[in-house]
């Protein structure tokens, strides 16, 4: 059984004094790549050498769990998009251990930045993956109409596109997988209070679109019994999802893990690995 987190902020200052030991947890719940996701030119960077520093020390230690990296800028973070950030991020697109660009998008419920520089900083992430073989890695809340409007634009001449942590409704949902995105969910599902629509919905996005991720250190499932005392999300409990979404869609958890960890790995460019990856039926 192998699983793959596609959205670990493993930057965050969260996992400053405890990284090897949650990476550890992972591996050992069975865990085989995490994603982890750029948000600023800083953390992008970061990623990247973390990725890099893991793979040295992976093959030390001959262990399964990979990390690769994404190039890109949050919406929270549009505002110090400079042209210089930019060249940051498309020259980092080119690393080996970058899979997508992003995290891009747009996000309107908070507005941490304005949105027209939002919009702006989206675009040119967009063009930016429009010159490399890597997909793009989104991000969009509260800003539907706008981001699927500048995404179909683009979307030609994209390798592909995620739309990572879904919270939306039916008709985002379908639209979405109308312009053949993959879809991931989290510990959102998990939330009984504003997670209960998304059971159903999982049930809509077909074998071989859909991933599953923690976003960690953010959305601990509120349905996990016992909660670390810290409250802090993590890799390792992306199996917690993988149950739930397993559950929801009517799958056995062996058969959802194996299928996920195909459709990630095929997306992100990743080549399965015979007797690590866990790869059973899948149609990714």
């Amino acid at each position: 059984m192998s699983l793959v987190d596609i959205a670990g902020n493993l930057t965050n200052k969260a996992f400053r004094e405890d990284l090897p030991a949650v990476l550890e947890r992972a591996a050992g719940a069975g865990v085989s790549l995490i994603v982890v996701a750029g948000v600023s030119t800083t953390t992008s960077h970061r990623g990247w050498e973390m990725a890099s520093d893991h793979r040295s020390a992976r093959n030390a230690k001959l262990t399964p769990l990979e990390l690769v990296a994404t190039s890109g800028i949050h919406p929270h973070h549009a505002s110090q998009a400079s042209s210089q950030a930019l060249v940051e991020v498309a020259d980092l697109a080119h690393k080996d251990l970058v899979v997508a660009i992003g995290e891009c998008g747009l996000d309107y419920n908070r507005d941490f930045s304005p949105r027209d520089a939002q919009r702006r900083a989206f675009e040119a992430q967009l063009e930016i993956a429009s010159g490399t073989s890597k997909p793009v890695y989104l991000h969009e809340r509260d800003a539907h109409e706008d981001f699927t409007k500048i995404l179909e634009r683009w979307r030609p001449k994209l390798a592909g596109g995620l739309v990572h942590c879904f919270t939306g409704d039916r008709k985002t949902l379908e639209r979405y997988l109308a312009m053949d995105l993959h879809i991931g969910f989290t510990g959102w599902l998990c939330d009984e209070r504003r997670g209960q629509h998304l059971r159903e919905l999982v049930r809509l996005v077909p074998r071989g679109r859909i991933m599953v991720e923690t976003d960690c250190p953010y959305i601990l499932p509120r349905d996990m019994s016992p909660k670390p005392k810290s409250g802090r999300n993590e890799p390792a409990f992306v199996a917690h999802v993988a149950r739930a979404v397993a559950e929801a869609r009517g799958e056995s958890f062996e058969d959802l893990a194996a299928h996920t960890t195909a459709t990630a790995r095929s997306f992100f460019g990743l080549p399965l690995r015979p007797g690590l990856d866990g790869c059973g039926r899948s149609s990714a």
